[in-house]
């Protein structure tokens, strides 16, 4: 028998360094509308499409955040909503063991890459089942969102950014 297994979990689980652990995956909210139907069906426009894309993250205790990523798809054409899908995919993480940077740094990232498979696949499911043709969402870079954001939050606190390059030297 090994030392690992003899020794404590707590003890061996510190040993091991940083770990990540999906715990849930789930849909939070789900709603697919077509206003003008069954008029839509009959528009010969090319269709316009707008996505809005947000994240949220609640720390449940210690080690376990709740990450929720939503996408808003509005579809028009003519001035006129052909449809509206909105999804909120949410997931259950362990994170335990990171520096507060890098621990942002997996909420911002990691955790949205690991959610928008299922929430790119929900999207085009109910676009689908609603009488539209397919519809796949293109993949997401949410590393370059990630550090738009800190640039953007560095820029918005010029103050912050100076004290702590200055408590760093």
């Amino acid at each position: 028998m090994s030392e690992e297994n003899v020794n404590g979990s707590a003890e061996s689980a510190e040993s091991i360094g940083p770990a990540f652990t999906v715990e849930k995956i789930y849909v939070k909210d789900v709603s697919f509308e077509v206003p003008g139907a069954p008029a839509v069906f009959n528009e010969q426009a090319q269709p316009q499409l707008q996505m809005n894309l947000n994240q949220s993250v609640q720390r449940l205790n210690e080690n376990a955040f709740e990450v929720v990523l939503g996408i808003t798809l509005t579809c028009t054409a003519n001035d006129k909503t052909l449809y509206v899908a909105e999804v909120k995919q949410a997931g259950v993480f362990g994170l335990a063991g990171f520096d507060a940077q890098t621990l942002d740094a997996m909420l911002g990232t990691h955790c949205p890459n690991v959610l928008y498979p299922y929430t790119r696949q929900l999207i085009s499911d109910l676009i689908q089942s609603g009488g539209f043709p397919p519809f796949f969402l293109q993949p997401i870079n949410f590393d370059a969102l990630y550090a738009e954001g800190l640039r953007q939050r560095a820029a918005q606190q010029p103050g912050l950014a100076d004290a702590e390059t200055a408590g760093n030297a």
